[in-house]
């Protein structure tokens, strides 16, 4: 299981990768990344933030420009940052999948090899199906002695995970289309053959 500061720092790892950010625009998206329902404070960030700027992953830039009272610090990517960002969204394994950090790990998706994409997608989806086939048996156990109110919660539960398989498969059949085949490839380049 993936400890809430490694998600955080993942995170901020891509964030940084796509600029520059001060702590405040940091924490802003970070929160729309994570959803409603799981709002990073302060007090989560810049531990987190001064443990990346100790292990060099990421460095303070003081803004250049007039001199507020309270002048921000912006926070940038050091190549050992953009290393460690691409080593940790190629790794492939059970907390690639988990909840928070499957949510990040999708997010920034666009800058993850096709390959190592697919296994995530099909181990979140394999994840899903146990749960889904574990909670659907407990249903099946309960419904008779439990209310109407914590039945329907557990339907709910049911549906909400059937639909993200759904969303799942759709998403690796995607995946699957897009590759190109290696019979539909000449040989020498690895490219498409051009029309006659």
């Amino acid at each position: 299981m993936a400890r809430r500061g490694d998600t955080i720092e993942l995170a901020v790892l891509g964030l940084l990768r796509e600029g520059p950010m001060h702590g405040y625009e940091l924490r802003k998206r970070l929160n729309l990344m994570l959803g409603w329902g799981r709002l990073l404070s302060y007090g989560s960030l810049y531990p987190a933030l001064k443990k990346m700027l100790r292990g060099n992953l990421i460095e303070e830039v003081v803004p250049s420009g007039p001199v507020s009272r309270r002048q921000r610090i912006v926070y940038q990517l050091t190549e050992l940052g953009a290393s460690e960002f691409t080593r940790l969204m190629s790794e492939v394994g059970p907390a690639a999948w988990e909840d928070d950090n499957f949510d990040i790990r999708f997010r920034f998706f666009s800058s993850t090899d096709m390959e190592i994409r697919l296994r995530v997608l099909e181990g979140r989806r394999s994840r899903l199906q146990e749960r889904l086939d574990r909670v659907q048996r407990e249903l099946s156990m309960t419904q008779k002695e439990v209310d109407r109110y914590a039945a329907e919660l557990q339907r709910h539960g049911v549906e909400s995970v059937e639909r993200e398989v759904r969303w799942l498969s759709e998403l690796i059949n995607a995946e699957r289309d897009a590759a190109p085949r290696r019979d539909d490839t000449d040989d020498r380049s690895g490219l498409p053959p051009r029309p006659a």
